[in-house]
């Protein structure tokens, strides 16, 4: 996994490498998506494995980035085999960040490139960047009075030591809650110095217009060492989304484009229950979320919960 991070323009995209091939699906969830090739995706399309997935800010523009991210794997032989040479089979999903820093710089392909360069096999770097770069979160109240958002990573593991880890950037419209102890993590900011309720606020105002409820979307990875059919990818991601639905409150607005995409990179040898990896992948996206904000630093005037909370 790489990270390409302009904190300056307050963007910037992450990029997870699997240049032999992990078998792929994804479940677009969100009311306003901006994607790329998820049609290939769908159980049943001929492609069954992925060589990367883009999470990346920039909204549409953004999706340039993939570009830089297939002429990476196209120089390494890496892609699906066409009589001609490989095609790298480049998945994306796309976050609006242009709120902060500059509208008018977007990750392009090289950015899409730089980030396949420094990726390494190493614990993520969390919080504001790459993706999370110009996240912000909690926007019940407005952009003046939300919060900032970011990128975050957690795994799971089963007692044979089966893993499913998850990676999430969070851009949501909604506020961010530890599904365990109920404790919003990062709300909208309150006059009074404390949370405003998501809820409470939409049960008392008037209807919005779309876009009066600002630029969202929570998109991100779920990936198993367990061997799986495309199929059991799509369940795999479907069961993942429980994840963002206990963290973000509320999720799968009009407004966000929510998208999970989910990886196999297993050997046949090594059993798996969906069922097992999907309730452990639904946690790892809790856990995931709750890093991405708690992780996260202010930019460019936007604070993040853990600085705001300490005046």
């Amino acid at each position: 996994m790489g990270h390409w991070t302009d904190a300056e323009a307050a963007t910037g995209c992450t990029v997870v490498l699997c240049p032999e091939g992990a078998v792929a699906s994804a479940d677009v969830r969100g009311g306003a998506p901006g994607t790329r090739e998820t049609d290939l995706l769908r159980p049943g399309s001929l492609v069954e494995r992925v060589h990367a997935v883009l999470l990346t800010g920039g909204s549409a523009f953004g999706l340039d980035a993939a570009t830089g991210v297939m002429r990476w794997l196209e120089e390494r032989g890496k892609g699906f085999p066409v009589p001609t040479g490989v095609v790298p089979i480049v998945v994306a999903a796309v976050l609006i960040d242009l709120s902060l820093g500059r509208a008018d710089v977007r990750p392009d392909a090289a950015a899409g490139y730089a980030a396949c360069q420094a990726a390494s096999t190493g614990p993520p770097e969390e919080g504001s960047v790459g993706a999370g770069t110009g996240a912000i979160v909690a926007k019940a109240l407005g952009l003046e009075r939300a919060l900032k958002g970011g990128i975050g990573s957690a795994c799971e593991a089963t007692a044979d030591g089966v893993s499913v880890g998850a990676l999430m950037a969070v851009n949501s419209f909604g506020e961010v809650v530890d599904p365990d102890s109920g404790r919003t993590a990062a709300g909208p900011r309150a006059e009074d110095g404390r949370f405003a309720n998501t809820l409470e606020v939409l049960r008392s105002r008037p209807a919005l217009s779309p876009f009066a409820a600002g630029p969202n979307s929570t998109i991100g990875v779920v990936a198993t060492d367990a061997a799986l059919s495309k199929s059991d990818c799509y369940r795999l991601a479907v069961m993942a989304q429980a994840g963002l639905t206990r963290a973000v409150r509320p999720a799968h607005t009009p407004v966000d484009g929510d998208t999970i995409f989910a990886l196999s990179t297993g050997s046949e040898d090594r059993p798996a229950d969906v069922l097992q990896l999907g309730a452990l992948a639904a946690r790892a996206v809790e856990r995931a979320i709750l890093r991405a904000v708690t992780q996260a630093k202010g930019l460019t005037g936007m604070p993040s919960a853990s600085e705001w909370a300490k005046g």
